[in-house]
């Protein structure tokens, strides 16, 4: 029996919007021509990379099958976009009545003696929605790149080198500000251990030379540089 005189295939060819890393379907209609029941059966020289469903059947009589090829996700495009992949459809005449469930490997061999119609469909890969937008615009990046000499993808960068430059110069400024009153600060502290080191000396002093009126004298002088090593701290 000549290809194509049980069923017809639409399309004849497999196509595939290629993408990495994502599982692609592709779709066939496959039709029955007689007024007969007819099985069939889907094989492929890649069975690990697709998955066929159903990949066994039976189409009732002028009625139309839906068949879907889904290919697993790839990590690596084939050089050109080429594939080598192929389908085989096989289909015979089975009994009124036959379920997919019916239908065997055997049924389509030459001992069993059936009239085995078969289709070849090669696969096809197609750039996709996603890709076409990916080279277009990698296409205006590259002509931008040529017409000024300048990519602009690099200008950001500068932007962020300038912008980084600034920021390293404001914080020179606050850390120089910071480091000049820590050493005011460390400086009055000093002067203050100094001051009561000289203060406890002269009322040591005065204690001894001139009794309890001097002590009163003392605590208004301690009093009074109280308040100007306070002032200083505060500063």
């Amino acid at each position: 029996m000549s290809a194509g005189e049980l069923v017809s295939v639409d399309p004849l060819e497999l196509k595939f919007p290629f993408e990495l890393n994502k599982q692609i379907n592709s779709s066939l209609q496959l039709t029955n021509k007689t007024d007969k029941h007819v099985g069939f059966k889907v094989k492929t020289t890649n069975p690990k990379k697709y998955c066929v469903r159903p990949n066994t059947g039976v189409v009732l009589p002028n009625e139309t099958c839906e068949i879907i090829v889904t290919m697993q996700a790839q990590k690596e495009a084939p050089p050109d976009m080429q594939c080598k992949d192929k389908f085989l459809l096989q289909s015979v005449t089975v009994n009124p009545g036959a379920t997919a469930k019916d239908i065997t490997p055997e049924m389509f061999t030459k001992e069993s003696g059936n009239v085995v119609d078969e289709r070849k469909l090669r696969v096809v890969y197609v750039p996709s929605t996603t890709s076409t937008s990916a080279i277009t615009q990698g296409s205006e990046e590259v002509l931008s790149f040529n017409a000024y000499g300048v990519d602009k993808g690099n200008l950001t960068g500068i932007e962020g080198s300038r912008t980084y430059v600034d920021s390293n110069e404001k914080s020179a400024h606050v850390r120089l500000v910071i480091s000049m009153l820590t050493d005011e600060k460390n400086a009055a502290i000093e002067e203050s251990n100094r001051i009561r080191q000289e203060l406890e000396l002269l009322r040591r002093e005065s204690n001894k030379s001139q009794g309890g009126g001097a002590s009163l004298i003392f605590v208004i002088v301690v009093g009074l540089i109280g308040l100007i090593l306070g002032y200083i701290m505060k500063k």
